[in-house]
């Protein structure tokens, strides 16, 4: 239940944010009159008077604004009060970010100066125009994103989190919401005025923490990652009577470009995810070996771009939603995804790209500290708990290399355990040679984790390890273990719909399943007509993030000969 902790708006007197703006003239480019008469068949003349407001945070956007003439002041306003100038557009400017490709809520607030003509351009005819005029989209499209990209950097927009920046409560919902490219800061209450004002004012308990103020006021005592998608606008409910041609379970790599491909050749694509767009390849910290980019790009930044490339071709990408089950039985010509909420997503077609999720070793006492010193990512906020510290990550492939590298510039010293005997067999020899050329990397081999000590529900303190040829146990003062061991498939939602899983619950497709013995089936499809799987949850697939890409690609072919055949009046 949230509480109202709006206070009256006390304005920031600091230089306007645009000021620090990397990239400014591609963030805030100036449209030629002949380009904006050329837009003009995309939207709709809206005039403004003085101090009306155009978008205000938090409220869903209505698109993309091209000032004609006036003057409009960008301003962000947290829920604390605070307002903050941003910056002032005038003609040949347009007004939006990234966030109105789907009508997403404003994230600052712009209010006339004066009396404003605009051309309003709504989501998706301004999809249409990224579509239709490549080069000027080109040009707006960079400035889109570039400018969620400076809120992001900004700490404008988005939900003010209070506690330690230590805490696991904060730890997960930084990791959350940076992970969905969303704009955020947090405020410690035992250096921060405001914040300590307001833990004053509600005196919360240990496990209200951390609090969420919403841009509205509203307070949160440590929110789920739903409830706070849910009050950030997020999420959005799903129509009763859509079907889509194709939904999309899982948002790594597969899934993207699968909806990317789908989306961009005319379907009608939806995808779900648990919890962020790029799944375990968004928390590498740099791949090397991905064609195209020879200097290496991190696993978010590539997947983010496909995150936008998605939402450009008009996919609409639900996060978090977690889907409980699939109803193969198609009653009505549509498959049926049950969702957590218990709403059902209708789609004539599925994709399974829910991927793997790193295995969790059987110690007996690991959930105690999962979020606590125990990691399965290995981002900038995890990192930043590292410093100058020595820690244990576990895992010899490639992930666990690129995490390794990561965090040895962040860390004292990095134990890399390793159950076999080598790296050869399972990292590639660029990331070998890397980490042998770190001399703060210590590889240690045929050795596995077995127990671990320190403060149930509080903090890690020790890491215990046995050699798996003398048997013998080495304890270590360690306060952070990093796990990237083994990979355990996200199939459980699968059960009971005639999906076939091979032994390691892995999805069989084509000519694997015994269902699938004496006829022609494209190489994705499962063991059920009209369900196809992409990615590291099918059996046999390579495990790669280029493989990944190519699977999402290819299965749009078999997604345009199901969909063609169901289309076919029965003979």
């Amino acid at each position: 239940m949230g509480v109202d902790a709006s206070t009256e708006n006390k304005t920031d007197v600091r230089a306007p944010l645009a000021a620090a703006f990397p990239r400014h003239e591609q963030t805030f480019p100036a449209l030629a009159p002949q380009e904006i008469a050329r837009m003009r068949r995309f939207g709709d003349i809206r005039t403004y008077k003085h101090g009306d407001m155009l978008f205000e945070t938090g409220k869903p956007g209505l698109g993309m604004f091209v000032i004609l003439s006036g003057h409009v002041a960008i301003t962000q306003r947290d829920g604390l009060g605070h307002v903050t100038p941003v910056i002032d557009q005038g003609p040949g400017q347009f007004l939006a970010e990234i966030g109105q490709l789907s009508g997403r809520p404003a994230l600052v607030d712009g209010h006339a100066e004066g009396d404003v003509d605009t051309l309003l351009i709504p989501p998706e005819r301004l999809r249409a125009l990224l579509v239709a005029e490549a080069d000027l989209g080109e040009r707006i499209m960079r400035a889109l994103i570039l400018r969620r990209v400076s809120l992001i950097q900004g700490g404008v927009g988005g939900p003010v989190l209070i506690g330690l920046s230590n805490s696991s409560g904060v730890i997960r919902l930084q990791g959350f919401l940076t992970r969905n490219g969303y704009p955020h800061y947090l405020l410690d209450p035992q250096r921060d005025h405001d914040a300590a004002e307001l833990i004053a004012r509600y005196s919360p308990s240990p496990t209200d923490w951390p609090l969420v103020v919403a841009p509205d006021g509203t307070v949160l005592r440590n929110p789920g990652e739903s409830e706070l998608a849910r009050k950030m606008g997020m999420l959005r409910s799903i129509a009763k009577d859509k079907v889509y041609d194709v939904a999309v379970v899982g948002s790594g790599p597969a899934g993207l470009s699968t909806a990317v491909y789908a989306a961009s050749e005319g379907l009608s694509v939806a995808v779900c995810d648990v919890r962020a767009f790029g799944g375990q390849a968004g928390a590498s910290a740099r791949i090397e070996n991905y064609l195209g980019f020879p200097t290496g790009i991190s696993g978010l930044a590539l997947t983010a771009r496909a995150f936008n490339q998605a939402q450009k071709f008009g996919a609409d990408i639900m996060i978090p939603v977690e889907v409980k089950s699939l109803d193969c039985s198609r009653d009505d010509g549509a498959f049926g995804l049950t969702l957590e909420d218990g709403e059902v997503l209708r789609a004539r077609s599925i994709v399974i790209a829910s991927g793997a999720r790193y295995r969790r070793p059987e110690i007996a006492n690991l959930a105690d500290f999962e979020g606590r010193g125990v990691w399965y990512w290995a981002s900038s906020i995890e990192a930043r708990l590292c410093s100058e510290q020595e820690i244990v990550l576990v895992g010899g492939g490639n992930s666990a290399g690129q995490a390794a590298v990561f965090l040895s510039g962040h860390a004292r010293k990095v134990y890399m355990v390793i159950r076999g005997g080598g790296l050869g067999a399972s990292m590639s020899r660029y990331l070998i040679e890397r980490i042998e050329a770190t001399p703060n990397i210590e590889l240690v081999f045929n050795t596995e984790v077995v127990g671990l000590e320190g403060i149930a529900d509080a903090s890690l303190e020790r890491v215990r390890w046995r050699s798996r040829l003398s048997g013998e146990d080495s304890t270590i003062e360690i306060r952070n273990l990093f796990l990237f061991a083994g990979a355990d498939p996200a199939t459980d939602w699968l059960n009971g719909c005639g999906v076939m899983l091979d032994r390691g619950g892995f999805v069989v497709t084509g000519a694997q399943s015994e269902q699938n013995q004496g006829r022609l089936v494209p190489p994705l499809e499962t063991s059920v007509p009209g369900v196809f799987a992409v990615g590291d949850v099918r059996s046999g697939s390579v495990k790669r993030v280029g493989g990944a890409i190519g699977e999402g690609a290819q299965v749009v072919a078999a997604l345009h000969g199901f969909l063609g055949d169901t289309a076919k009046p029965a003979l």
